[in-house]
């Protein structure tokens, strides 16, 4: 008996990943047999244009770039998550519920270190003819300075829905509070107290049971942000980043997303965890690009051929009960939370499947990477990424920093 399966991609203005996941699945050309049926598999790129909402897709599992901005896409998912059990990376309920702003409430329940945050009204009110009767009689006037001095200074003024660090701001006193409270206009702000002087910052990448943790630089440019370390974390605070990494997005049921955390003197705070869909621009992984194109194609196998379904529903309860008891301290909670989190991305079967049907995984990546048809790849992207006059400048970098990984591969298989 045999099954084919299609794998879609919503994109936006990508060309660099979804090439090398459509290279790779085409240099494994998988087929699988498991629980005695054949499994095959197809990649295609998924148009947007109007739909019959009893119109059943051909996909079976969608990978998602598009939807955080684009809503005709977005309601597309929410009607096949619904409708036609079509496994998606993140659950669209909670990807379109779940911004900054919830995250940071959900995981201060769960008692993780997250900095001191409040809620300021929008400085410009909404559109709303119902505003000023409401604000007249409901809204309390308040002193921005009394707030920030709650906070402590210095802060960071920040967007309650995030949005790749715009409209993010430091602000180190009062003339600076209100400047930048002037020029929020009508977006309703965080004022978050700044962790400074810290040892590491890190952002981990979470792909269904893989995570990869990275020390980053969020203040350099855009390609040289992940630093290529790989000791720079103890082992200890190495696992806290990364169960604080899974528990998020098992807890939200993403199986893309990322996190960063801050860490100083032994203490890790969580700033930025709901990135659910992260980019995975090959300019900006660079060397840990091929990791996150492995991770994919190997998360979207597992899911389709083991008839993963996805968990449009949440079990925030089991996590209130193991933050409401009062035996466990933060350690623990946090391994209790850790084994509710493995649980859910199935890192047990997981492992198995890759061991026994993804073996060549690896070594195909690395033949890939190696190969002519990737340096085109990486040459394109870095030409559309550059003003022309940098091209051969970074061309040398990425080709050094993707040979390095490939190097580092060969040295460790």
């Amino acid at each position: 008996m045999g099954e084919s399966h299609v794998i879609g991609l919503l994109l936006g203005t990508e060309e660099d990943w979804p090439s090398a996941f459509e290279a790779l699945f085409a240099a494994l050309d998988p087929e699988i047999t498991y629980a005695g049926n054949r499994h095959t598999f197809d990649v295609q790129r998924i148009t947007t244009e109007p739909f019959r909402l009893r119109a059943v897709p051909r996909y079976s599992l969608v990978i998602d770039r598009l939807a955080h901005w684009y809503w005709v896409p977005r309601e597309w998912l929410k009607k096949v998550a619904l409708m036609d059990d079509v496994y998606l990376m993140n659950n669209p309920f909670t990807f379109q519920a779940m911004e900054k702003h919830a995250a940071y409430c959900a995981m201060i329940r769960l008692g993780l270190n997250i900095p001191e945050t409040w809620m300021i009204p929008h400085k410009n009110p909404p559109e709303n003819e119902r505003f000023p009767y409401t604000a007249a009689n409901y809204n309390l006037p308040f002193r921005l300075e009394d707030v920030a001095k709650e906070v402590g200074y210095p802060l960071y003024m920040k967007p309650f829905a995030g949005g790749g660090w715009v409209g993010v701001t430091r602000v180190a006193d009062d003339e600076e509070l209100n400047r930048s409270y002037d020029e929020s206009g009508q977006r309703l702000m965080h004022l978050q107290a700044a962790v400074e002087n810290f040892d590491s910052f890190t952002r981990s990448i979470n792909v269904g049971a893989e995570t990869l943790v990275t020390r980053y630089e969020p203040s350099k440019p855009y390609h040289d942000r992940y630093q290529v370390d790989h000791a720079f974390l103890s082992p200890e605070l190495g696992e806290e980043v990364e169960t604080i990494s899974k528990v998020v997005s098992a807890f939200f049921r993403w199986d893309y997303n990322s996190c960063e955390t801050i860490i100083k003197d032994g203490r890790v705070s969580p700033v930025d965890f709901a990135n659910a869909c992260p980019e995975t621009s090959m300019i900006s992984l660079h060397y840990y690009f091929p990791w996150a194109i492995k991770a994919l194609v190997k998360w979207s196998m597992f899911c389709i051929v083991t008839g993963r379904k996805l968990p449009v529903d949440q079990n925030t309860a089991d996590y209130f009960a193991i933050a409401d008891s009062e035996e466990l301290g933060y350690f623990g909670k946090l391994a209790a939370y850790r084994e509710l989190a493995d649980s859910h991305f199935q890192m047990d079967a997981y492992e198995e499947f890759c061991s026994e049907h993804l073996a060549r995984v690896d070594e195909v990546m690395v033949d890939y990477i190696e190969s002519d048809t990737f340096d085109r790849l990486l040459v394109e992207t870095v030409k559309a990424a550059f003003p022309s006059s940098e091209h051969d400048t970074f061309i040398a970098h990425y080709r050094g920093m993707l040979a390095a990984w490939a190097k580092d591969q060969r040295a460790a298989a």
